[in-house]
């Protein structure tokens, strides 16, 4: 089964699903509140706090933005031009190991998305795991780049066709085995028409061209749908952008989650985990009762003498199936046999009642 080694903990299939909430740039420019939502997280059941190192420059072009003439998809409601956004929404340098260190007090891990190779570098002493955002499947250099620092590598594979996902993932496999391969959709406007656009059946795909990678979603719709559908499909990571307040202003607060639906998330998602259980099928453990009232087995239609020789027409099929009663799929063994001594009207047939 595949699994990878994410800090102190095993992630993959068998274990829990590993939630991570993407800070992301709700730290709205303030070092206090980015370790608050850390402490929250971790008190609305996720294992780890995500955030993203870029730089404005190092990601996006000023004049490219500009360029287009208008902003798309949920940049058309930025209020201010894209490169200005990202300027403003980039986590400085200098606050890596207080955010570590705030991770490390409440016991979550961290980790983040680095989008440059400066960035990379800068994180690798702080981070047991690297997150690869969706843009990067058009940069499988900085991908391979990530993977050969040697630990797992989580890659969102949201606006890429397959051959974008097996071009990135033949050249990171070639140097790294330890690779979190997540389903995604970037429409981050929160949108009901989003959910036409999920596809999830995608990580059946994913299962059959990539056995040994460990499922996850990346999702940025509102609601529990995805996330349980997900897992139920073999997602074991989870990651979702996380706010203390969905009204406040900045680019990712609308479509994030917040603590209370985080937290029925991850309850939910513990019940959807206890209840996918074995692929085996037996009679459960509390399903023995039923499995006598609810049954049917085989009992005499009328009173039955000593001597007789059983017709079809002197056999019901009813509950209870009470315990050593012959079992109605038997009926054709029996129509033929002698009653050994007398069976009252409603008795359950056994074959100690029954001879040649």
């Amino acid at each position: 089964m595949p699994e990878i080694r994410i800090g102190s903990r095993l992630v993959g299939d068998g274990h829990p699903t590993y939630f991570i909430a993407d800070i992301a740039a709700n730290h709205d420019g303030s070092l206090k509140r980015a370790k608050m939502l850390i402490r929250l997280a971790k008190e609305a059941g996720a294992d780890a706090a995500k955030f993203q190192h870029f730089l404005a420059p190092k990601i996006v072009s000023d004049y490219g933005f500009r360029a287009l003439g208008r902003q798309l998809s949920h940049q058309a409601a930025w209020q201010k031009p894209v490169f200005q956004v990202y300027e403003e929404a980039s986590l400085p340098r200098d606050w890596t190991p207080y955010l570590k260190e705030e991770c490390d007090r409440v016991g979550i891990d961290f980790f983040s998305s680095p989008y440059d190779f400066d960035s990379v570098d800068h994180i690798e002493p702080y981070v047991p795991v690297y997150k690869a955002g969706s843009g990067l499947m058009s940069w499988p250099e900085l991908l391979v780049y990530m993977a050969k620092k040697g630990k797992p590598i989580i890659m969102a594979t949201g606006a890429s066709d397959i051959s974008d996902v097996a071009r990135a993932m033949r050249m990171v496999q070639a140097v790294n085995d330890q690779i979190v391969l997540m389903q995604c959709n970037t429409n981050y406007t929160a949108s009901e028409e989003n959910f036409d656009h999920i596809h999830l059946n995608v990580l059946k795909t994913y299962r059959q061209m990539w056995p040994d990678a460990v499922l996850g979603i990346s999702d940025h719709t509102r609601g529990l749908a995805v996330i349980l559908g997900a897992v139920a499909l073999g997602a074991r990571v989870v990651e979702r952008h996380f706010t203390d307040d969905n009204d406040r202003e900045g680019p990712d607060h609308k479509f994030a989650t917040n603590p209370e639906e985080w937290a029925q998330m991850v309850e939910e998602t513990r019940r959807l985990e206890r209840a996918l259980g074995s692929g085996d099928k037996f009679v459960a453990g509390n399903e023995k009762d039923t499995y006598v009232v609810q049954r049917r087995c085989l009992r005499a239609a009328r009173d039955i003498r000593a001597g007789e020789v059983l017709t079809r027409e002197m056999i019901d099929v009813l509950r209870p199936n009470t315990p050593g009663a012959i079992q109605p799929w038997e009926i054709d063994q029996v129509v033929g046999t002698r009653a050994l001594r007398d069976i009252p009207r409603g008795k359950e047939l056994r074959w100690l009642d029954l001879g040649a």
